[in-house]
């Protein structure tokens, strides 16, 4: 007779989490977060389809043919499902303006979404189940790094990036393609096996291999995962223990019990931050300080003598004088001091990074790794002192980022981003309908209803 898998009291738990994601209601709160994602996710797809990971994306899935499942957003492509969470996967992550999770060191959106929605054109899936299912992909996936101790497996070289986001997308996928407790756990294996991911990518100048990390490689490999166990592949039972088990391989002080733990309580897209600058999440903190000392203290570029601008080490490190204009602190900086705001179009514009008295201003910026801020991680939190030309000095810490679940933003503040970054490309008519299907999502019945949306 056959031996019985052993299957732990965890992975009990999760696969039974995955296989009735899409028949339990969410909280209130919770679905209206969840529109708020899908949104701010869907627009970080749109910008980047006009920016250069964004077009070598859309370029690759155009020359893989195949089936016609799923949308690539801001072209004219329809391919296989897979394909097309790769592509949308890049595009959500062709620069910084998707959401992040700091307690796990993901971005989740770029992944989980792409997945989520290939699969739900697929499988014609309601809007309903589909923000079902992408909430279920931020628990799982981000509780996936947690359960590693996500610094600690970042300071170490892998890249939590990519590896949660594979589990959270996989999650999602598979939940859309209706598999039961059993082929959940398949699923699980299936991701495991594809988890990969080194933090080199942030020697990585042009954001390409960068966005197919965070982004196209987790919601394919999800996706991919899903669909084989849909096809009938069967694989290890309980890949989170027994011989050679995944935290074996990569745990150092894991808790596997994190995976499970307040599933339908905690809900981890709640805890996620929508950025309210379509910038690196670094940079985040000193623009609210710089905001918020332009309006208080009636600011002006002119008057400013030398800036101290101090957040953690690991932010420093990664913004410090970069030459792609969204993730350079000095740089943003200055344009928040000359423009009084930042936009996605000033953050993106590269001449600007040449204009004589932005370079002449960012020479007067001066960034630092601070202790105090390092301690407070996963917090980004972030200091901003002026001093000015009539000799005083003024300072703003800001210790709660716009966006971040202690000073979350309104529907109304994620629409206004939404319009800055996906009229450009679809026109503001065609935007604002976007936005409101969005916020109606449970009224949509097939979600290839979206397509004539957000192609372009």
């Amino acid at each position: 007779m056959p031996s019985v898998p052993q299957v732990s009291p965890v992975m009990q738990r999760l696969s039974a989490y995955i296989a009735g994601a899409l028949r339990r209601p969410l909280p209130d709160a919770v679905a209206e977060k969840t529109k708020h994602h899908l949104l701010d996710t869907l627009a970080a797809m749109l910008s980047g389809s006009r920016l250069r990971p964004g077009k070598k994306a859309i370029s690759f899935a155009r020359s893989l043919g195949g089936v016609r499942e799923a949308c690539v957003l801001g072209s004219r492509v329809v391919t296989a499902a897979a394909n097309a969470a790769l592509a949308n996967g890049m595009l959500a992550h062709a620069d910084e303006t998707d959401d992040s999770h700091s307690p796990s060191q993901t971005h989740p959106g770029c992944g989980i979404v792409a997945a989520s929605l290939a699969m739900a054109e697929r499988r014609r899936a309601s809007g309903t189940a589909l923000l079902r299912a992408v909430a279920l992909g931020y628990d799982v996936g981000c509780r996936l790094t947690q359960s590693l101790g996500a610094l600690q497996f970042r300071a170490a070289g892998h890249s939590t990036h990519s590896f949660g986001p594979t589990f959270g997308a996989a999650a999602a996928a598979g939940a859309l393609a209706g598999l039961d407790e059993r082929r959940a756990r398949y699923l699980i294996s299936f991701a495991a096996q594809q988890a990969s991911g080194i933090s080199c990518w942030m020697r990585d100048e042009e954001h390409i291999e960068k966005a197919f990390d965070f982004g196209g490689m987790p919601a394919r490999n999800g996706v991919a995962a899903a669909t084989m166990v849909e096809h009938g592949f069967t694989g290890v039972e309980d890949v989170f223990s027994g011989e050679r088990n995944f935290f074996v391989a990569y745990g150092d002080s894991p808790d596997p019990d994190e995976l499970a733990r307040e599933l339908g309580e905690r809900y981890e897209i709640a805890r996620t931050d929508i950025k309210r600058w379509a910038v690196g999440s670094p940079i985040q903190a000193p623009l609210d300080s710089l905001l918020e000392l332009i309006r208080a203290q009636r600011v002006r570029a002119e008057e400013v003598e030398r800036v101290i601008v101090r957040v953690a080490h690991l932010g420093a490190n990664t913004t410090d004088n970069r030459d792609m204009p969204d993730i350079c602190m000095q740089h943003l900086c200055a344009v928040m001091l000359l423009d009084g705001t930042v936009t996605f179009k000033s953050s993106h514009d590269v001449g600007r990074m040449r204009e004589p008295k932005v370079v002449a201003l960012r020479g007067r910026i001066e960034l630092r790794g601070d202790d105090a801020l390092t301690r407070a991680m996963p917090r980004r939190e972030g200091i901003v002192g002026i001093k000015l030309k009539d000799g005083r000095e003024i300072e703003h810490h800001t210790r709660a980022v716009r966006g971040t679940p202690e000073n979350p933003m309104s529907r109304a503040e994620v629409e206004a981003k939404g319009l800055d970054l996906i009229a450009p490309v679809l026109g503001r008519a065609r935007a604002r309908k976007l936005c409101a299907a969005i916020w109606e999502t449970e009224k949509i019945r097939d979600i290839r209803a979206l397509r004539p949306l957000v192609r372009a």
